[in-house]
Parts: structure tokens; sequence; C-alpha cells
């Protein structure tokens, strides 16, 4: 509340011109207020469900080390170029894969040997994710509709309703979110532990989305295989074909190592 001119105090609003209405009414006839474009804009970024750790990623604040990272950034930065263009494509999609996947280094038995190849293909902390969730922003900017989704707790919360909702109307909303926006994001796909269900969820969605021409942003820590292994060769044929021409191997430092190293 703020004090008036006449002494009684007023509602402080987000908006004065407005007052918080959405609506200038002028005369007879009322027009929508500048302000009502930015509420658009933070409820299309608040329904894409960006995770909190990375509300505040921005590719301005995204700060390569390496010549990984660099790379990263600009291709992803090349795909936003072109995507208004290629987004009704059938190469419309974008991913980050792993050189040497994650399940392959579980599958080796000498811890040593599992150790060295972690390192020399290591797939965490290249900063994946932020540029994913910048990747969004900017794509929610010029009007799109996104969703983020992380690959196991998507899982898991398709798994729950599936067993716990005997309507199915959570499972279905989940699967009608996950299809009909512009652009979903699918953060660490095949994470999850492998089930026959899940790999009929993965290539539920994928399919479908292949078919209606939707692009996936996607990242994950296995390889070309060991992806496939995780979510179906059905679907992986899919992404793959979807993200032909933006499908990125990639291995490096992990950063939040090295800033660990910096602050010793």
């Amino acid at each position: 509340m703020q004090e008036s001119e006449n002494g009684y105090e007023e509602k402080a609003y987000d908006c004065p011109k407005c007052k918080d209405t959405g609506f200038i009414v002028e005369g007879w006839t009322a027009h929508e207020c500048s302000c009502m474009a930015q509420r658009k804009l933070n409820a299309r970024i608040k329904n894409a469900m960006i995770p909190d750790e990375f509300r505040d990623a921005e590719f301005e604040n995204y700060k390569p080390i390496n010549h990984t990272q660099n790379s990263m950034l600009k291709a992803i930065l090349d795909y936003l170029e072109k995507f208004d263009k290629i987004r009704s494509q059938e190469r419309n999609s974008f991913g980050f894969i792993a050189v040497f996947g994650e399940q392959r280094l579980k599958e080796v038995r000498d811890p040593a040997k599992r150790g060295a190849l972690q390192r020399q293909h290591n797939n965490f902390g290249l900063g994946k994710t932020h540029l994913q969730v910048a990747a969004v922003k900017q794509l929610i900017k010029r009007g799109y509709t996104a969703l983020i989704v992380s690959d196991v707790t998507f899982m898991e919360d398709l798994s729950n309703a599936r067993t716990f909702d005997d309507e199915g109307e959570v499972f279905n909303r989940l699967i009608w979110a996950a299809t009909t926006c512009d652009v979903l994001v699918w953060d660490d796909i095949g994470k999850s532990k492998k089930s026959e269900s899940k790999e009929k969820y993965y290539y539920r969605i994928i399919n479908e989305r292949y078919r209606a021409r939707k692009p996936i942003i996607f990242s994950s820590n296995e390889d070309k295989e060991t992806l496939a292994e995780k979510i179906g060769g059905a679907s992986a044929s899919r992404l793959f074909g979807m993200s032909l021409d933006f499908l990125f191997e990639v291995e490096g430092q992990d950063y939040r190592l090295t800033e660990g190293e910096r602050r010793v």
C-alpha cells in the first residue's frame, strides 16, 4: 500500500498503468496494456517447468572453459538461428550425446580401467542442461510453447500415474503435455532404469512427435548404442533421424571439478 495525495492508502500495483487488470480503458474503448506481453511470457516460462537450479541459465552466463564447451555453445546457437526454418521439417531436432556411454562404463569390471575410461570420456559437467534451458528460453520469447522434462523424474511420474491412477487422467495429461508442446526438452534421456513399460512410453512420445514433426531438444550421458538399448531401437531410430543434422557427441572436462580446483 502507498499513501495517495488525499491521504488515503492505495494498493501498490505491479503495473500502475492498468492497475494489474491487463487493460487500459479510454472512454468507451479498452485496449490491452503493454504489461500483458510480459505476463504471457512469464506464464509460458513457468509452464515450461524449468528446474529451479537453472532458472537463471542464459547464454550470457554460460562460461565455456574449453574447446568442447565452445563447440557446444556454437552448435546450439547455430540450431536456434535455423530453428524457425526447420522446425516443421523431418530433421528438426537437436541432441548432445556421449562418445562413450554411461551404461558402457558400468559394464567395465576392472575399477582401475573403468576409472581411466571415465576420465578419458567424461560427459558430466559440460553444461548441457544450462544450454538447453537457455535455448528454450529464447524459443519461448519467440512465442513457442515448451516443456522441459528430466528423464528419471518424468519416467517415474508416468509409471506411477499408470499404476495408481485407475482413470488414466494423470497419465494421459502427462503424455498430452509431452506430445503437443511446440518444443520438448528431454534432459538426460536414457538415465532411467530400463523396463518394458518405459520403452513403450519413450516410443509413444517420440513417435508422436516424429509423426507431427515437432522438435525435441535432448541430452544424454549415453552414446548412440547404449541410448538405443535404454530407450529401444525404434525410439532411438526416430530420435536420431530427427536430429541427424544436429546430433553432437561430446566429452571433456567437468567444469564442476575444474571450478573446485580453482578455489583450492
